[in-house]
């Protein structure tokens, strides 16, 4: 720390950023944004893209700033002409979003392709994305799963995912349940809830494989552990008609809340009925599961937030992994080499990927759910 504020105080930009990085996630200081922001600013005064996007980042976040997609966008810009793909994700995404102030496909695309082309996985799964969808034109599913192939080489399990929904609903080529389970597997390796859910349906429906509603349950548990609205409604249609368990309306009632709560409108038609119906045969009994079932959906709530941060923080640690070690990297003839040396940045980059796996460890055992931890008392 002490080299990192000495070679920041002397200009160095790299430092700047390092140390911003640190304040920024709270490594070795006390978490403080306002530093972090001020420091981020000075190495975005001297070009530096990293700096550039992660201000960007803050903007259109609101971390210690308040929130602004127009000045996000701005930021995002001026990286991503230096050829930051990072920048060029970011900025693609509020194109296709909106949230900059307007919605451009064709401008996203070319932002999404630009990062693509330096092998940034994200972007490669959303080129594949809008040849799914069609979004500036027909749909062409054989250049999505191109794309999709490229991102999920990348390690990327959206992509996995997608690859798999792609051969179980035989989306321009035949249906083969085997080889989206395969897809599947792979990503719910990688802890992708969505993935995991899919798996779950596939047992519970006996599509590829044989109807194991254990194995389903199994599955579900994964991806609501995580916030899966889905698989938690999944769950509560198990529970109330006894699919490989016995017929359980509390809990049943409490899933239902849980995917409800979320926004899942399938939850929120089962949960409406569910209710009507035991409110009508017994209302006592209906008062003490609704209890229960707010009390726990409560509890999953508070739990998802905690999981959802702990996934942000690996995600972003090892994206400022990539970047240091970008810094690292040899640049134009005429550059300068950075204060801290091309070792010292590496090393930066091995403490945010320890951190990352850290935090990895920690997110396992929250983010797997048992029967015996359920929703519902």
């Amino acid at each position: 720390m002490t080299l990192l504020h000495g070679a920041a105080e002397d200009g160095d930009s790299a430092a700047q950023f390092t140390l911003a990085n640190h304040y920024y996630r709270g490594l070795g200081v006390h978490q403080d944004y306002e530093k972090a922001l001020a420091l981020y600013a000075k190495a975005a005064e001297q070009g530096l893209a990293a700096a550039e996007n992660r201000l960007g980042m803050m903007y259109e976040k609101g971390l210690g700033v308040p929130q602004s997609y127009g000045r996000a966008m701005t930021l995002y810009r001026k990286a991503a002409a230096q050829g930051n793909a990072l920048a060029q994700f970011n900025l693609g995404m509020l194109y296709e979003s909106g949230k900059g102030g307007r919605q451009d496909y064709s401008q996203a695309l070319e932002l999404f392709r630009k990062a693509a082309e330096q092998g940034e996985p994200d972007a490669e799964e959303e080129v594949g994305y809008f040849y799914q969808r069609g979004f500036l034109g027909s749909r062409d599913y054989e250049k999505a799963r191109e794309w999709y192939k490229r991102a999920a080489e990348h390690g990327c399990s959206n992509a996995q995912n997608q690859l798999g929904y792609m051969a179980q609903l035989g989306l321009g080529e035949e249906q083969d349940y085997v080889q989206a389970l395969d897809w599947y597997y792979k990503a719910a390796a990688q802890g992708n809830p969505n993935a995991q859910e899919n798996i779950g349906y596939l047992y519970q429906h006996g599509l590829g494989v044989d109807t194991d509603y254990v194995q389903a349950q199994t599955w579900y548990y994964k991806a609501a552990g995580q916030g899966n609205s889905n698989a938690e409604n999944q769950l509560g249609y198990m529970n109330q008609y006894g699919l490989g368990i016995p017929s359980d309306s509390a809990q049943a009632l409490a899933w239902y809340r849980t995917a409800a709560d979320q926004g899942n409108k399938t939850a929120m038609e089962n949960l409406r009925a569910l209710s009507d119906r035991l409110q009508a045969v017994d209302p006592e009994l209906w008062q003490a599961a609704n209890t229960a079932a707010q009390q726990a959906a409560e509890a999953q709530a508070a739990r998802r937030v905690r999981i959802a941060n702990l996934q942000r923080q690996i995600v972003d640690l090892e994206m400022d992994a990539r970047l240091e070690e970008s810094l690292a990297e040899p640049g134009p003839a005429d550059a300068s080499v950075p204060a801290l040396g091309v070792q010292k940045l590496r090393k930066e980059a091995d403490r945010y990927r320890a951190e990352a796996a850290r935090l990895r460890a920690e997110l396992a055992g929250l983010d797997v759910l048992a029967a015996s931890t359920a929703p519902a008392q």
